[in-house]
């Protein structure tokens, strides 16, 4: 009694020295279709005979004028079980007809066969026709005499089904007009599970392979070896540019401010003289000289400086004006002239029109360097002002100034260049047992030490205490 296995276009032959009708199997991955189809006298072209066993019904199939399918909710319940599946097992006891020729079960949906295991007694072969994952339609024919009046257990593994809804299920034909299958069947069974032929051949090594391990195996090893073939290619490429690497000079740079700088180079940004050390910008703060003007001249600020620079001057009643600077003059309380230090003496200028003013008189403030008054809480701000990073406008009665953000501290005394304080190095932190103060800028932050739980933003507790 011999058990064959059908695993894609693989024949693997097992044989089972005793007649059993199998062990125990869990109905959820097992289709039992004689006692799905619920045959019995009443069926056309079948009636209950003796069979292997006295474990499970037995029925014989004849004639022609038969036609026994499952319902299509039946079928439904089949392929759910069945859909999608990569490995399962169609277990049957038969005893065929002499020379008979019949498809033990067919799946198929319109003019498509998804599955189908036919005997062909006159040509002593078995024809497993299926379909594969692209939607191709395959034949596996080999020798096998089955039709020869004796008893044979038939296993049959198919890796992969896709079943579209519709497909429908026979038993013993094809379909209502062909492929008539002549003999006893028993033990008719789907097995939704790796091994299923183990449940007929108790006897046989669990632990043994089957044909669909193998092609498993082998397609990983293929794939091993593709993953293999790339990877060395990779690697010599990656040693290829690794060798041209170590022939070139890899100079480390530093970026501030979107601005590249090379190793060693020294730049000012602000009030700060900055380096590229080893691809890390290192700054300290400005250090200004000390300034001995010639005459007519004084230490000013000059925009995109930090430190003052002698500057030409004017003296006008008895206060002292750089260069560009102005000076208004009132004589009485409408009349303004406006001067300004030009060459070293202040001389008269013209003013242009002055804006009309949206406030009452009452509200109309004048400007010491300007004839043309503005109302009360005037926004000079927006007139354009010289704060720099980490510094912001602010007004104040009759003009605006900078200062400096949270966190930070004037670099010289406008406040326009501010930096970072360091509150951790100058203990103005606040946080305390089992914790690290790390300075960030504008603030900082306090850091539970290693395994301590934290309390809330400056405090954490000892995870042992």
């Amino acid at each position: 009694m011999a058990s064959p296995s059908v695993s894609a276009s693989t024949l693997c032959l097992l044989f089972c020295l005793s007649s059993v009708f199998g062990i125990g199997v869990d109905p959820s991955v097992q289709i039992d279709v004689l006692s799905e189809l619920q045959l019995g006298d009443s069926v056309a072209g079948v009636r209950q005979v003796q069979g292997l066993h006295n474990g499970s019904k037995a029925f014989f199939f004849q004639g022609t004028a038969r036609n026994i399918k499952a319902s299509p909710e039946k079928a439904e319940l089949f392929f759910q079980k069945l859909r999608n599946k990569h490995e399962f097992t169609m277990l049957v006891s038969l005893k065929q007809t002499l020379l008979n020729s019949g498809v033990i079960f067919s799946v198929h949906h319109l003019d498509h066969r998804y599955l189908e295991l036919e005997s062909s007694g006159q040509r002593n072969e078995i024809r497993l026709h299926y379909r594969s994952g692209n939607h191709r339609s395959h034949t596996e024919i080999f020798p096998y005499i089955l039709a020869d009046d004796k008893i044979y257990e038939r296993v049959v593994e198919k890796p992969y089904m896709n079943l579209p809804v519709g497909t429908t299920f026979w038993l013993g034909q094809r379909n209502s007009a062909h492929g008539f299958f002549k003999g006893i069947m028993q033990d008719a069974k789907f097995l939704i599970m790796p091994q299923g032929f183990i449940s007929q051949c108790p006897d046989l090594n669990r632990t043994c392979p089957t044909c669909n391990d193998f092609h498993g195996l082998v397609q990983k090893i293929m794939e091993l070896q593709d993953i293999l073939a790339k990877t060395s290619a990779k690697l010599s490429r990656a040693e290829q540019r690794i060798n041209k690497l170590n022939q070139c000079y890899c100079e480390r740079t530093c970026t501030m401010k979107s601005i590249s700088y090379r190793e060693f180079e020294s730049w000012t940004d602000g009030c700060k003289n900055c380096t590229c050390m080893n691809g890390t910008i290192q700054c300290e703060r400005l250090i200004c000289p000390l300034f001995d003007c010639p005459h007519n001249s004084a230490p000013a600020y000059v925009d995109g400086k930090c430190c003052k620079e002698c500057q030409p001057i004017c003296v006008f009643e008895g206060k002292t004006y750089f260069e560009g600077e102005r000076k208004s003059v009132y004589l009485g309380s409408e009349v303004c002239f406006l001067f300004e230090c030009k060459n070293y003496k202040m001389q008269r200028t013209m003013e242009l029109n002055c804006p009309a003013l949206n406030c009452p008189e009452s509200q109309q403030i004048s400007l010491s360097k300007r004839c043309c008054k503005v109302c009360k809480g005037h926004d000079f701000c927006s007139e354009g002002h010289k704060c720099l990073e980490n510094s912001f406008c602010r007004n104040v009665e009759e003009k605006a100034v900078c200062s400096c953000r949270d966190g930070f501290q004037a670099l010289r005394d406008d406040s326009v260049y501010c930096e970072d304080i360091d509150e951790c190095s100058e203990g103005r932190h606040y946080c305390l047992e089992n914790t690290m103060c790390v300075n960030i800028p504008g603030s900082f932050m306090c850091v539970c030490k290693t395994s301590d739980i934290r309390i809330d933003d400056y405090s954490c507790t000892g995870l042992f205490q």
